[in-house]
């Protein structure tokens, strides 16, 4: 039987999901892992769609993640993880960020934003629910959003004994290390 772990992020653009996903696999490598990431990022300059396929075990031969077969999905926006639900294995995580970001439909008025996400998906799966983006706020950088997100994953997927804090260094700004593992502690506190 397979040790692979697939795991899947999944946000808007601007939102820091490719450099999250960038420190993920880095460190899932440094442990030993074999890693394959895809990611896909077609408009995201534009608050489009983004999405990352993370696997890794003893030895990995394709990205890609198919449906029914995520071991845990982490949502930057909480549409995001109903879009994304159907890649969740039945005994699969979910780490949501409870925020909005209404799609161009919705801000064009031909759409709307779908109401009660965070309670059908909690009837299905096990959760972890909060606001990230209010996290990051209250340590003083709202873009270190990603990095609490991070932080909650690591912790959802048991992956604490990693050299963390030296990845995020060698991956971020030296001006911006310290309030960034700050993010990401604070992430880890939200899955208990």
């Amino acid at each position: 039987m397979s040790d692979v772990k697939n795991i899947l992020l999944v946000g808007v653009g601007g939102q820091g999901t490719i450099l999250a996903s960038k420190i993920l696999s880095e460190g899932l490598m440094d442990a030993g892992y074999d890693v394959k990431m895809s990611e896909i990022h077609g408009m995201s300059q534009r608050g489009g769609n983004v999405s990352t396929q993370i696997r890794f075990g003893s030895k990995v031969f394709s990205p890609i993640i198919g449906k029914g077969e995520a071991d845990i999905i982490v949502a930057f926006e909480k549409m995001e993880a109903l879009r994304w639900i159907e890649y969740l294995n039945p005994e699969g995580k979910i780490v949501i960020n409870d925020a909005e970001i209404p799609s161009a439909p919705v801000q064009m008025g031909i759409a709307s934003y779908p109401e009660g996400i965070i309670e059908e998906l909690s009837e299905k799966v096990i959760t972890y629910v909060f606001k990230a983006s209010e996290v990051a706020e209250s340590l003083g950088n709202p873009k270190s959003m990603n990095l609490v997100l991070l932080g909650a994953l690591v912790k959802a997927m048991g992956l604490p004994q990693i050299g963390w804090e030296d990845i995020i260094k060698r991956n971020i700004k030296p001006a911006f290390q310290e309030i960034n593992i700050q993010a990401f502690r604070a992430g880890q506190s939200q899955v208990s």
